[in-house]
């Protein structure tokens, strides 16, 4: 009896001592070693679209704030960003141009300050908080990558990354305003009188 007790004892530690290392041979193949991000993710070809959302602002334009990769060799121009109803982004590189180039292995984040930036110039009866839109974001060489987006306010944590982000223009001031002020005005020297020569008189 003693003998059974000891060898049930035994081999219960045996077992719990052999538990870490069968964790450990699950290798990098775990399911708790795969991570997804916060928002739907889209892959097509050599091009993936990860955490993207619309970004939206009480009485202003939206944004679109999206990180993209390239996983290929050459490098690949985002050519537009569309909506459900036929709304569609305005596109603008860092640069202040309308190009925005994701280059291969490389990855591109849109929206917030110095980054590229899709801008939708529409009010909220368009978007409204809490839906979901379904985005389309068109490469040069893999072309259309959809995905389903968020539509959330700017604020909190995605404040840095709302239409607050993007870049104003500066409005020129004046700097010098000409005033022209008369240089010589002409007066009247001298009076001329009229004076008859000959008065006719009747005889």
């Amino acid at each position: 009896m003693v003998r059974s007790f000891r060898r049930g004892a035994l081999a219960a530690v045996v077992a719990l001592s052999l538990a870490p290392l069968a964790a450990c041979a699950a290798g990098n193949s775990a399911q708790t070693l795969k991570v997804e991000p916060d928002s739907q993710s889209a892959t097509v070809g050599d091009i993936q679209v990860q955490n993207a959302f619309v970004l939206t602002q009480p009485g202003g334009p939206a944004t679109v704030s999206a990180r993209l990769f390239n996983n290929g060799t050459a490098d690949q121009t985002l050519q537009a960003v569309q909506l459900a109803g036929g709304l569609s982004a305005r596109l603008s590189g860092a640069d202040g141009g309308g190009t925005i180039t994701v280059p291969a292995h490389g990855t591109v984040l849109l929206g917030g300050k110095g980054n590229p930036a899709a801008t939708i110039d529409s009010g909220s009866e368009s978007l409204r908080d809490g839906d979901v839109q379904n985005a389309v974001f068109n490469f040069s060489t893999t072309g259309a990558v959809a995905l389903p987006v968020n539509v959330t306010p700017a604020a909190g944590f995605f404040e840095p990354y709302g239409p607050s982000s993007l870049p104003t223009t500066a409005v020129p001031l004046p700097t010098d305003t000409a005033t022209a002020a008369p240089t010589d005005t002409a007066t009247p020297t001298g009076t001329a009188t009229a004076t008859p020569t000959d008065t006719a008189t009747p005889q």
